[in-house]
């Protein structure tokens, strides 16, 4: 158990000064590191010695990086990858084989649902997608094959919350492998690991970064699976670069500052959008109307910084809301300080079926806000521009 709290593991963990005895942490713009004798560069190879040995997948930012979230998360271990989804895939690749299945929500991020359900299924890995929310669902769909629980928790975009406890135990009297993507809530507001997950993972491009300049992912967890996931990355290498490490790194620092503030927006958001006339429904863990705001409150911190709501009048009035907006950001990226807003069935949820999209609920009416850090009185006057045009 580390002894320190998570405000000072978000600035001092990872730290590991070089000869110059700086203050800031290095960045280490090298591809490759020098040797002292052969016999050295050799040890290194094999792993006989520690140290740095090639860029693609030892680099000391990037190691001070996976340290810092490893310590945040609560982890035995952490590797830094490209992306978001480079690392979802390095985790599949690293812990699956043709013939085994996986067992995932249907509302998983629209990336994930193709690389679950179109990619892998080309070489014999087979996902089956159960009702988010129903744990007897989930227990249903294990076969003797079954070898990995894959959920995200709160889904995206409808922030349906995921019993992590309780899928963990179904997970594990099967036999496999339970992964949590945690990117809507970061270790600042949810620790999985604590709840019975082997692996968190993070798209670090998000809250991890939290201002939009870098991609990154990570996987974090039991070492044995880390590990795994390593020797996957030093082959075929979708590697996260030094600079963006360096970026995530120093974003880490004030990962509960930002995800405090953007949470308490957040909440008086949703609770301003529920009075709004053409305003159906709202999805926000943090509403009491959420039906899963109980279990939300006792697994997360608070109800996070995405709110999502649906309009009355399909797609045309959705992008009347959005097209309405001059202060919140249309984009598709979420984590920013900057307020962004998204319709998903035509962009984040776009490349998957229309079936597909209604089994997870997401409709022509759904819109998804990512809350920043902006002025709430400013947020509110953007969205009521479109809700009254």
């Amino acid at each position: 158990m580390n002894p320190y709290e998570f405000d000072t593991l978000a600035v001092r963990a990872g730290t590991a000064r070089s000869q110059f005895n700086e203050h800031s942490e290095a960045l280490y713009l090298t591809s490759s590191f020098v040797f002292g004798s052969a016999a050295q560069a050799a040890a290194r190879f094999s792993g006989e010695e520690p140290g740095n040995v090639y860029a693609r997948f030892s680099n000391p930012t990037v190691t001070a990086m996976q340290e810092r979230l490893a310590a945040l998360e609560g982890a035995e271990a952490c590797v830094a990858t490209a992306s978001g989804m480079s690392a979802i895939l390095s985790l599949a690749m690293a812990t699956l084989k043709a013939g085994d299945h996986v067992v995932a929500p249907t509302g998983l991020f629209g990336a994930t649902q193709q690389l679950f359900g179109t990619i892998l299924s080309k070489f014999g890995i087979e996902t089956s997608f159960v009702a988010a929310t129903e744990l007897d669902a989930y227990r249903a769909a294990v076969t003797p094959r079954t070898r990995l629980f894959f959920v995200e928790t709160p889904s995206n975009p409808l922030t349906e919350v995921i019993d992590i406890a309780g899928v963990a135990e179904i997970a594990h009297a099967a036999g496999a492998l339970f992964a949590v993507d945690n990117c809507f809530c970061t270790p600042a507001l949810q620790r999985p690991l604590e709840l019975g997950a082997d692996v968190v993972v993070h798209s670090a491009t998000k809250y991890l970064d939290g201002q939009g300049r870098v991609l990154g992912g990570a996987v974090a967890g039991a070492k044995v699976v880390v590990d795994e996931v390593l020797k996957f990355l030093r082959t075929a290498g979708p590697s996260i670069s030094p600079f963006n490490a360096w970026v995530i790194l120093k974003g880490l620092e004030t990962l509960r500052i930002r995800m405090d503030a953007q949470s308490a927006t957040s909440l008086d958001l949703a609770r301003w959008l529920e009075q709004q006339p053409g305003v159906v429904r709202v999805f926000y863990p943090g509403l009491p109307s959420h039906p899963q705001h109980a279990l939300a409150m006792r697994q997360q911190k608070s109800g996070g910084a995405i709110v999502s709501f649906e309009v009355a009048g399909g797609r045309e009035r959705a992008w009347q809301v959005v097209d309405g907006t001059r202060v919140i950001s249309i984009t598709a990226n979420l984590g920013d300080t900057k307020t962004t807003i998204t319709h998903p069935a035509s962009t984040t949820h776009g490349r998957i079926s229309a079936e597909a999209r209604a089994a997870a609920g997401i409709g022509e009416g759904l819109l998804r806000v990512a809350v920043g850090l902006e002025s709430i009185e400013d947020l509110r006057a953007d969205l009521a521009r479109g809700l009254r045009a």
